[in-house]
């Protein structure tokens, strides 16, 4: 299967030249609360995790399960999360992959997956301080929002599609808690413009963007692994206040606008309205000479 949006957790380590799981569905690791709710539970739990090759490179790896309760977290798909990260501070790999794919914490299990969820960050931000890169992977059709968006923005470079899509809170949470007026659920074409791909890739939310494929994350997934090794893997202090002037530049800027694409056109991009219509070469170069942060 080449494509990254359509493939299941286990397709998608197809990126990989060989994967050993740590855990794996025979030792049959379930969460210890969804039995009690008689809700299903998965062997692996939503998440795969292991070492791997990547064109001569050892490195980790997880991969979320979209397709089990849309990859939210909980107890013991967390605790797997913060192992995998936790080895990783000791062997030292080359870099830690995480194909995110995952609507947030469960709602079976909220207490134990924030938790989880606030583990798995500091986990994330130790394996950079060791000097180790963190690479996330957002190509899913869950995308990465709730907690895990969050630790999304504390690695050092994410990957994502067209198709992929990184926030905070959901559409329908937005709607929820503020009204239809706030966000529209329903509008799917404003939904993606808010959360897809190219808006985080104008905004600086992510570093590269790339079509839908295997191969294409695999690529870049490589280029990203060399670059961190490159530079400077661990969080500074000086990279903070960049990243909170940039935001702050942002609300500045754009906090009257209502539509993502009112924030392309103010950008510079003289055609905003034929943005979502780009391939990924013609956007990416439409968007060279105006992305945030570049």
């Amino acid at each position: 299967m080449s494509s990254y949006l359509e493939a299941t957790a286990r397709e998608r380590l197809a990126l990989f030249d060989s994967f050993e799981e740590f855990i794996g569905p025979a030792q049959r690791v379930v969460s210890p609360h969804l039995g009690q709710l008689n809700a299903p539970v998965s062997f692996d739990d939503g998440v795969v995790v292991g070492r791997a090759r990547l064109d001569g490179l050892t490195v980790f790896a997880a991969a979320q399960e979209g397709g089990f309760m849309g990859g939210a977290v909980g107890e013991v798909h967390g605790a797997k999360l913060v192992g995998l990260l936790r080895r990783a501070v000791l062997e030292r790999p080359a870099a830690v992959l995480l194909l995110l794919e995952t609507g947030g914490v469960r709602l079976h299990e909220a207490n134990a997956g924030l938790i989880a969820v606030s583990e798995v960050m500091r986990a994330v931000l130790d394996v950079r301080a060791a000097g180790i890169p963190v690479v996330i992977l957002i190509g899913g059709s869950n995308g990465a929002f709730g907690g895990m968006g969050i630790v999304a923005r504390c690695a050092n470079t994410l990957v994502i599609s067209e198709e992929g899509r990184l926030a905070m809170s959901g559409p329908e949470v937005i709607e929820t808690a503020n009204g239809v007026e706030e966000f529209d659920s329903r509008d799917r074409a404003l939904v993606w413009r808010t959360t897809g791909g190219k808006h985080r890739y104008l905004m600086g939310d992510v570093q590269r963007i790339v079509e839908d494929s295997i191969p294409a994350f695999r690529q870049a997934a490589l280029d990203a692994i060399g670059e961190a090794r490159g530079g400077t893997v661990e969080l500074t202090l000086a990279g903070l206040e960049a990243e909170q002037a940039m935001l702050e530049q942002r609300i500045e800027r754009f906090g009257k606008l209502r539509d993502p694409a009112d924030i392309w056109g103010a950008i510079g991009i003289s055609t905003p309205q034929d943005i979502p219509m780009l391939d990924i070469d013609s956007f990416t170069a439409a968007a060279a000479p105006h992305r945030l942060g570049a």
